[in-house]
C-alpha cells in the first residue's frame, strides 16, 4: 500500500499546527486559532479525498470514479467548512486563516517529492 497520502496528511497537520503555534505566541490567541482553523480547512477535504483514493477497488474504473467523488466531496467540504467559519467564529483573523489554510495546501507538493523517493528507492538499475 502507498503511504505518500498518510504521509502528507501527517505533514500537513503537523505544519499547520506548527503555524499556529508560532502565530498564537507571536500575534495572540485569535490569530492562533484561525490559523488552526484555515488548516482544518485543507487537512479535512484533503483526508476525505486520500480515504476515497486508498479504498481497495476490484474494478479498475472504480478508482477514477473514486477520485472524481473524492475531488468534488473534497471541493464540497471546503466550501463547506470556510462557510461554517465565517459565520459561526468571532472573532476571527482572515489573514492568520489563510495563511494556515495556504501553508497547509502546500505541503501537497512535497507529496511530489517522497513519491519520486520512493520511486529512486525502488528503482534498481544492477538487474538484480
Amino acid at each position: 500500500m502507498d503511504l505518500t497520502i498518510l504521509r502528507v496528511l501527517m505533514w500537513q497537520f503537523l505544519v499547520g499546527a506548527g503555524l499556529a503555534a508560532v502565530l498564537l505566541g507571536v500575534f495572540g490567541k485569535v490569530a492562533g486559532y484561525s490559523a488552526v482553523l484555515g488548516s482544518l480547512a485543507a487537512v479535512v477535504p484533503n483526508a476525505f479525498l486520500g480515504l476515497r483514493i486508498l479504498a481497495p477497488r476490484r474494478d479498475p474504473g472504480a478508482l477514477k470514479r473514486a477520485a472524481w467523488v473524492g475531488e468534488a466531496g473534497k471541493l464540497a467540504l471546503t466550501v463547506l467548512i470556510f462557510t461554517l467559519v465565517f459565520t459561526q467564529v468571532r472573532p476571527l483573523n482572515a489573514a492568520a486563516l489563510f495563511a494556515g489554510f495556504i501553508v497547509t495546501q502546500l505541503v501537497v507538493f512535497s507529496g511530489l517529492l517522497m513519491r519520486g523517493e520512493e520511486t529512486t528507492e525502488s528503482d534498481n538499475t544492477n538487474g538484480s
